[in-house]
């Protein structure tokens, strides 16, 4: 049975679609895409907290038709028709994630599931976060139903997925699964890079700006020093803790002259944060580190995360036949098709949801 997934990560760097076959445990990738957004797009998400209601109600179509057209383009790619494709799961884009208010714990992912739904032909389950959060769970990682479904029979491992924000999954047919946020992934990178380029580089191309500058040992143990890693599993995190304004209150207000030492100790700093993190939080050493998302690509951020939980080894995820990027929109599809089918989509143990339901509604074709 075929299904579709898309994600828009808190990078805002654009839209990763991919197009899939399950059968039991079983998956076959048929094709994959990423598509950038066009830059005042990004720019736009980017500050999308900052948006009046009617500027936010335009993004939501905007992000559907974008959408929309990133699920054809895979389509076609795959050589399939929309008719036979069961389901298009899609994450949305996280414009606020609050699961921790305390007024009211709420989330919000933009992405008009019925724009979706009209433009492809293909029935839409979107907005999973929130039945999570009414269940008094995170609303994330929802990825780790996935690296259950796939990895969960073998060894005890890993999966480190190091997107905008860095996540882990343990799971292992011995091994009680372990999901949460370890901290930032990418997103403190690609600001940094922003910046520092004037907007020529949305992102530290295999960290080769990173290796060019000199590591602050003091920074690293400022940013250690924050609350959120402190907190016990499970947990979530976003752009709303880990932004540019972290790095002017951790390096001063003129970062901007030290940018690639800046950059370095930030690339040292996601790493360490996920090593850290482990120590701490997971139950038994994995047997292996398997690591998704863009972050799979950044030589620097690799080589220090190797060297940081060595022995244990760490391997990008193409070593099992998935792109690195393919991952996310991979688990969305899955998490649709179990919807349509009226069963469990996500991982209480995870989330700290109080029970275990169905994420996502359903927008028919």
């Amino acid at each position: 049975m075929l299904a579709l997934g898309l994600m828009s990560g808190t990078s805002c760097d654009g839209v990763s679609a991919a197009v899939a076959s399950f059968r039991g445990r079983a998956f076959r990738l048929l094709a994959f895409d990423t598509e950038p957004y066009p830059t005042p797009v990004s720019e736009l998400l980017r500050r999308s907290r900052e948006l009046a209601t009617p500027d936010l109600a335009r993004v939501h179509i905007l992000l559907g038709e974008l959408f929309a057209l990133s699920a054809l383009r895979v389509l076609r790619r795959a050589r399939a028709r929309p008719r036979d494709v069961a389901v298009i799961g899609s994450h949305g884009h996280t414009v606020y994630h609050g699961s921790k208010d305390s007024m009211i714990p709420c989330t919000l992912q933009l992405g008009a599931p019925a724009v979706i739904a009209e433009r492809t032909g293909i029935p839409v389950v979107a907005d999973f976060r929130t039945r999570d959060v009414a269940a008094g769970g995170e609303g994330a990682p929802l990825v780790p139903f996935f690296d259950q479904e796939l990895f969960g029979r073998g060894p005890a491992r890993a999966l480190q997925n190091i997107g905008g924000i860095a996540n882990v999954t343990l799971v292992g047919r011995r091994t009680r699964p372990v999901a949460f946020d370890t901290g930032p992934g990418n997103c403190l990178l690609d600001a940094v890079t922003r910046e520092m380029t004037r907007g020529r580089a949305a992102f530290d191309r295999d960290g080769r700006l990173a290796r060019q500058g000199r590591v602050d040992p003091a920074a690293i143990r400022r940013l250690w020093a924050r609350p959120y890693f402190r907190l016990r599993p499970p947990k979530s995190t976003g752009p709303e803790l880990f932004n540019l304004q972290l790095v002017r209150h951790v390096f001063g207000a003129g970062w901007r002259t030290q940018a690639r030492d800046v950059l370095a100790t930030l690339t040292l700093f996601t790493a360490y944060s996920i090593a850290q993190s482990y120590r701490r939080f997971l139950p038994v050493r994995p047997h292996e580190v398997i690591v998704s998302g863009g972050g799979a690509h950044n030589r620097t951020l690799m080589s220090h995360l190797s060297r940081l939980l060595a022995p244990v080894p760490v391997r990008s995820i193409a070593a099992y036949g998935i792109p690195p990027m393919a991952k996310e929109p991979m688990a969305f599809a899955l998490l649709g098709l179990r919807a349509l089918q009226g069963r469990i989509n996500h991982l209480p143990a995870a989330t700290g949801a109080s029970h275990a339901c169905i994420l996502g509604s359903l927008t028919p074709a």
